[in-house]
C-alpha cells in the first residue's frame, strides 16, 4: 500500500439556499471588499446579481470581473489580477464551473505573490497562502471548489498550463444546488462525465489511498444513481443536490490521487482545438478503460456497480464497463468520437508530447509511451 497524508483545509457549506451564508463567512474573516469573478452567461442568468445582491444587503462592498472565457487564457489571468488589484478588494468570489474558478485561484496567487501566472507552472511553486478565496459552483462537474489545481491555457503554446499547490485550495467552498438547476442539457450532461471521470481516474489511480477510494466511491454513487435524472430533468432539487456534492467528493479524491490518461490527453484537446473539457473527458474515457483494462485489480466491476443502468451483466468483464459508459454518454447526447468535435489527426504527434508532459500520466493504471498516446488519440478519432 502507498503512504499517504491527507487534510481538508477548508470550509465546505452544503444545502439549498447556502449561498445567503457568505455574509457570515466574510464577516468571520474581517473582510470587507468582495471581487466577484464570473462570466457573461452567468451575468445574463441572472446568477452573479444574486451574489452581488447579497453582499449588497449585507452592507458589503464588491466589484466584478466577468469576462471569462471558457479555456481561459494567460492573458484573461492578467486582466483579473489588475482589476483585483485597482479594486482594492481584499477577497475572492468565484461563481461558475471550472474557468472562473481556475481564474481566481490564479489571480490569488499573483496578487499575493506577484509575478506571472507562468512563473507558477508545476508542482508546489505557489510559496504559500494566496489571496483568501470563497468557490461557488454552478456546474455539478468540476469539483474545482475542493482541488489544488488551476488550468490556464497559454496561447503562445496551445498548451493548458497547471499550477499544483495545496495552497489553491478555497478557503470556503458553498454548495448551494440551486445554483446547478439552471444549466443547459448539454453542459448538465458534459459537466456530469467530468465529475464521473475525476472519480474513476482517482479511484484507479496508481497513487490512490484508502481516503481518496472512500471520496471516489461516494461520488461514484452518487453520481451513478442521479446523473440521469439531473441531465432529464435539472429542476429535480434532490438530483442536482446529489450531482453537486458528488462532483465534490469526486474532487477531493483527485486533489490527493491524481488522475490519468484521459485527463492528461483532454487538456490538449483544449490547447489545440478548444474542446471543452468535460467533452473531451467524455469521448476519450472508454478508449482509455479499453487500454487500462489490462491493469485491472477488479475495480472496474465496483465502478460498474455503481453507475450502471439496470440490472447488469451476471459475467463481468472489463469490456462491459466500457459498454455501459458508451451507453451512458450516448444517452446523454455527447459526442462519441473526437472527429465529431472537429478534432484532426495532424495535430495528434504535438498534442502527445504535451499530454506526456501532464503528471497524470505517472499514476495511470498502466505505463504508457508517447507511441501509445498517440494511438490512443487516432482510436479516438
Amino acid at each position: 500500500m502507498n503512504r499517504f497524508s491527507f487534510k481538508i483545509p477548508q470550509e465546505i457549506i452544503c444545502g439549498e439556499n447556502s449561498i445567503e451564508k457568505i455574509p457570515e463567512l466574510l464577516s468571520q474573516q474581517g473582510l470587507m471588499k468582495v471581487m466577484v469573478i464570473s462570466d457573461p452567461h452567468l451575468e445574463k442568468l441572472g446568477m452573479v446579481a444574486r451574489i452581488t445582491d447579497i453582499l449588497g444587503r449585507a452592507g458589503i462592498g464588491f466589484d466584478s470581473f466577468l469576462e471569462i472565457e471558457a479555456n481561459p487564457s494567460v492573458e484573461t489571468v492578467e486582466q483579473a489580477r489588475l482589476a483585483f488589484v485597482t479594486s482594492g478588494a481584499d477577497c475572492l468570489i468565484a461563481l461558475g464551473g471550472g474557468s472562473p474558478m481556475d481564474v481566481a485561484k490564479a489571480v490569488g496567487v499573483l496578487a499575493r505573490f506577484g509575478g506571472a501566472i507562468t512563473d507558477y507552472e508545476g508542482a508546489h511553486l505557489v510559496p504559500g497562502a494566496i489571496i483568501p478565496l470563497i468557490a461557488i459552483p454552478t456546474t455539478a462537474g468540476t469539483g474545482s471548489e475542493v482541488t489544488a489545481f488551476a488550468v490556464i491555457t497559454d496561447r503562445s503554446r496551445n498548451y493548458k498550463l497547471t499550477v499544483f499547490s495545496y495552497e489553491l485550495i478555497p478557503a470556503y467552498a458553498v454548495l448551494d444546488p440551486t445554483l446547478v438547476m439552471t444549466a443547459p442539457e448539454k453542459i448538465a450532461a458534459a459537466c456530469g462525465i467530468d465529475a464521473m471521470v475525476h472519480a474513476i481516474e482517482a479511484y484507479l489511480s496508481k497513487a490512490a489511498s484508502p481516503f481518496s477510494d472512500a471520496m471516489a466511491e461516494k461520488a461514484l454513487e452518487l453520481i451513478g444513481k442521479n446523473i440521469r435524472l439531473f441531465v432529464a430533468d435539472r429542476t429535480n432539487l434532490e438530483a442536482a443536490a446529489a450531482m453537486l456534492y458528488g462532483s465534490m467528493f469526486a474532487g477531493i479524491a483527485f486533489a490527493w490521487a491524481r488522475l490519468g490518461n484521459v485527463h492528461a490527453m483532454a487538456h490538449p484537446l483544449g490547447g489545440y482545438f478548444d474542446v471543452p473539457h468535460g467533452v473531451a473527458n467524455a469521448v476519450l474515457l472508454p478508449t482509455v478503460l479499453e487500454y487500462n483494462a489490462l491493469a485491472d485489480t477488479g475495480r472496474y466491476q465496483t465502478i460498474y456497480e455503481a453507475i450502471k443502468c439496470g440490472d447488469g451483466w451476471e459475467d463481468f468483464t472489463p469490456q462491459t464497463l466500457v459498454d455501459e459508459i458508451r451507453s451512458l454518454t450516448a444517452a446523454l447526447g455527447i459526442p462519441q468520437t473526437l472527429t465529431e468535435v472537429g478534432v484532426t489527426a495532424d495535430k495528434i504527434p504535438a498534442m502527445a508530447v504535451d499530454a506526456m508532459k501532464s503528471g497524470n500520466i505517472l499514476v495511470n493504471p498502466r505505463a504508457t509511451t508517447l507511441t501509445q498516446i498517440e494511438d490512443l488519440y487516432r482510436q479516438a478519432l
